[in-house]
């Protein structure tokens, strides 16, 4: 099969398989039996070569290029980051940061590794800054409510009581407290990188 070939039927089963994966986790005992029962064998379709620092040389070989002589697309790198079971999770992340880097900017491996750690954290604390707004919190609050949960990998209840100290009964804050929970888990969750976190299955089941 010619490697183009093989890099599409990868892409594509590693989007169906991200799909199915979530539906898995997010609909657990709800989900179709036949989607409960599958057992992706992404590790088969992980590359050995194609990985994080694999694509951040890249990246930095694209930025190295002349601009009157571009060999090293957006799309091929899209379409080779897109092939790879290792980078399932950051796919998008990494695609939107390809579209950032400019052809004849010149940045070094290191450049590269260090700008997209500040595009993520920018967008991070965007989607956070959208939360808070949502519910109507500080978002230095929130943010130190995340960056306490990751840090000792436990989600305490008790620390959303400051949030919502002005809800006027139990019952409110009760309803204020799931609704955010609804959103800052995945949000949690992503951070975590695959970590786990105790304490967030009490409200993933409300």
């Amino acid at each position: 099969m010619p490697q183009e070939k093989l890099t599409e039927f990868k892409s594509a089963y590693l989007e169906i398989a991200k799909q199915l994966k979530k539906i898995q986790q997010q609909e657990t005992n709800n989900a179709p039996p036949e989607v409960q029962q599958l057992d992706f064998e992404l590790v088969l379709f992980a590359s050995a070569l194609i990985d994080y620092d694999y694509i951040m040389r890249l990246l930095s070989k694209y930025t190295q290029q002349n601009p009157q002589k571009v060999e090293l697309t957006p799309e091929q790198l899209i379409r080779l980051l897109s092939s790879s079971a290792n980078l399932m999770e950051e796919k998008k992340e990494i695609q939107e940061y390809i579209h950032t880097l400019q052809v004849g900017k010149g940045l070094s491996e290191q450049e590269v590794k260090e700008n997209y750690q500040l595009f993520k954290a920018k967008k991070n604390d965007q989607q956070l800054t959208h939360i808070a707004q949502e519910h109507g919190l500080s978002f230095s609050d929130l943010k130190q409510l995340v960056e306490t949960t990751l840090s000792r990998g436990i989600f305490d209840a008790e620390a959303l009581n400051p949030l919502f100290a002005t809800s006027t009964s139990w019952k409110d804050r009760k309803n204020k407290e799931t609704k955010l929970m609804k959103d800052l888990i995945p949000y949690l969750k992503k951070q975590a990188e695959g970590k786990e976190i105790s304490g967030l299955k009490a409200y993933e089941q409300e």
